[in-house]
């Protein structure tokens, strides 16, 4: 009777996991398609959905759900080095090269201090994070002139270039969505149209992506996080190789309405998404 009861118990869990997988496939194919269409996805995505799947499919006591924000944050810096790179080479016609290099390198050093803060910090204090960022971010959108209706444009001088290219790097990294919440509204402002914008967080999240997933991989080996198959540091391999592979069917499907969105509308939608996001992860 005991045999039968523990068998039942085993797959029953197999059974919760392997829904949870289809249902990564199912929103990896949505984050693939707001990768291309909006510039993020990887992390608003990924990260709601890893957190509430790991505590649904294990104990309150396991060591998955104590570190179920930095797992989520990790795997998702991790598909978006696939994702981003992927949905970049869908769009290069409409990047400009000239403002992505400095950029990047920035955030590529803000990257390394924001993981490494991300790892010391608590799973509430992640989850606090990341909701204030996604309310103030909104609130910028919505409250402040220049991203609805656009703005003249001007690039960025070298000292804006720094300032925000670090400040970015170690937001997106602390919380794992790849800096497209700053970048797409700066370049928005710089009088970017909604197509180009988005196009140009995918190539400035790549190394939040990289810098990001090395650092939470030896950071979590340098404290001693538990180890666990199909890991390595706090990435979730499975998870990673599901949403990755999905992914790059949801960036096949939307590549048609890329460019074709009216731009007010292109901006509407893209803060009606992150208050989607808000309301899922708020209600955990």
């Amino acid at each position: 009777m005991y045999a039968r009861t523990a068998a039942g118990i085993v797959l029953g869990k197999t059974g919760e996991r392997m829904s949870f997988y289809l249902i990564l496939a199912f929103f990896g194919v949505l984050a693939g398609v707001t990768t291309l269409l909006f510039g993020f996805g990887g992390g608003f995505v990924v990260v709601p959905l890893l957190y509430q799947g790991l505590l649904a499919t294990h104990g309150p006591g396991s060591a998955e759900a104590a570190s179920a924000m930095h797992i989520a944050i990790a795997t998702s810096t991790c598909v978006m080095m696939a994702s981003a790179g992927l949905a970049t080479r869908r769009r290069a016609h409409l990047l400009h090269w000239s403002w992505i290099w400095p950029l990047a390198g920035y955030i590529g050093l803000g990257a390394v201090f924001g993981a490494s803060l991300a790892v010391l910090a608590s799973g509430a204090v992640l989850r606090g994070a990341f909701l204030a960022y996604l309310g103030i971010t909104i609130a910028d959108c919505l409250l402040r002139k220049g991203f609805l209706d656009g703005a003249p444009a001007r690039p960025l001088g070298a000292g804006a270039t720094a300032g925000a290219g670090i400040v970015i790097g170690a937001i997106a990294t602390f919380l794992g969505v790849g800096g497209s919440v700053m970048t797409v509204p700066l370049m928005r402002r710089r009088g970017l149209d909604m197509a180009a914008a988005s196009a140009m967080a995918n190539p400035l999240s790549l190394p939040v992506a990289v810098v990001g997933t090395l650092t939470y991989i030896l950071l979590a080996w340098r404290t001693g996080a538990p180890a666990a198959p199909w890991r390595a540091g706090y990435v979730d391999l499975r998870a990673f190789i599901v949403l990755t592979l999905s992914a790059y069917a949801g960036i096949r499907l939307s590549a048609p309405l890329a460019g074709r969105i009216p731009d007010r509308l292109h901006a509407r939608i893209y803060i009606g998404l992150l208050a989607l996001v808000f309301v899922v992860m708020a209600l955990r």
